[in-house]
């Protein structure tokens, strides 16, 4: 059987059109990249993972009901405020943020070889998250993210037997369209007054 990250559904397959970045695809892999981190065991990332859950799950229900108005992410938040509603888009804020982190977490660790994984995502926490948490999260957050495995053991459970330099590959390419989508989406949120990631 193929590695988990050979089958999931990359962010650099997500179609981006001038009407925006595709919901379904964007969902899709939103999902495979949080269900990567099941393969850590024992809710190692649970505190990233489920925000990202919640958060997939806020949009999904936004764009399951209006589908045919949904069809990217621009337009489901566009058909959300004509239509008076607004936790579809607080969700897509919320994961487009959680996403930027996880992402800046993992640029991280692949641009600074020797630094161990608690390291990387710090740097990417006190640069995204911390700002944005309350003083009452900070601490739970803070342990949570010693709590990472090092940085050996996240790679070997990540790979499942395949090859590093094909994993570390992949996730470049997956970081390179996450990172696309995150920087269009903070910009259109920001213009829109949508909410600011």
């Amino acid at each position: 059987m193929a590695p988990y990250f050979e089958t999931a559904k990359s962010f650099a397959d997500v179609p981006i059109t001038d009407d925006g970045v595709d919901t379904a695809t964007f969902l899709l892999a939103s999902t495979d990249f949080v269900n990567m981190f099941d393969l850590l065991g024992g809710g190692v990332f649970a505190f990233v993972q489920n925000d990202l859950r919640s958060n997939i799950g806020g949009v999904r229900h936004r764009y399951e009901a209006a589908i045919a108005d949904s069809p990217t992410l621009e337009k489901l938040a566009i058909h959300e405020r004509k239509n008076g509603h607004r936790d579809g888009t607080a969700s897509l804020v919320r994961l487009i943020r959680g996403l930027w982190f996880t992402c800046e977490a993992l640029r991280n660790m692949q641009e600074d070889r020797n630094a161990e994984l608690h390291v990387c995502f710090r740097r990417s926490y006190d640069a995204i998250l911390k700002p944005r948490l309350s003083f009452v999260v900070r601490p739970v957050v803070s342990v949570a993210i010693r709590a990472v495995p090092h940085r050996h053991d996240f790679y070997a459970r990540l790979v499942q037997g395949g090859s590093h330099e094909k994993f570390d590959s992949e996730l470049t390419k997956w970081l390179a369209g996450l990172e696309v989508i995150i920087l269009r989406m903070k910009d259109f949120l920001a213009q829109g007054d949508y909410g600011m990631v």
